[in-house]
């Protein structure tokens, strides 16, 4: 099974830099569904998926490989970590 947390805090500015030297910046996206600023954001840098809180945009960051951002996109649609109350 693949891991599916990796806590990693990331700098505001990403350390992996362009060919041209400049810093890459990652570019957020959020959901169309999302009509707050409560939702999660994931953006791509280099070869890793990030995923960060939208209220906490300078906290902790999840980083996925794309294999692993993709269990967990399946495992959320398939319902494996629905909470029943």
């Amino acid at each position: 099974m693949i891991p599916i947390q990796k806590f990693e805090r990331l700098p505001k500015v990403w350390y992996g830099m362009r060919p041209s030297g400049a810093p890459q910046t990652p570019v957020w996206r959020r959901s169309s569904f999302c009509a707050s600023s409560e939702c999660v954001e994931v953006a791509r840098l280099d070869d890793k998926i990030v995923m960060r809180d939208s209220k906490d945009p300078d906290g902790h960051m999840l980083s996925y490989t794309a294999e692993e951002f993709r269990f967990l996109v399946r495992s959320a649609k398939a319902g494996d970590y629905d909470f029943s109350c």
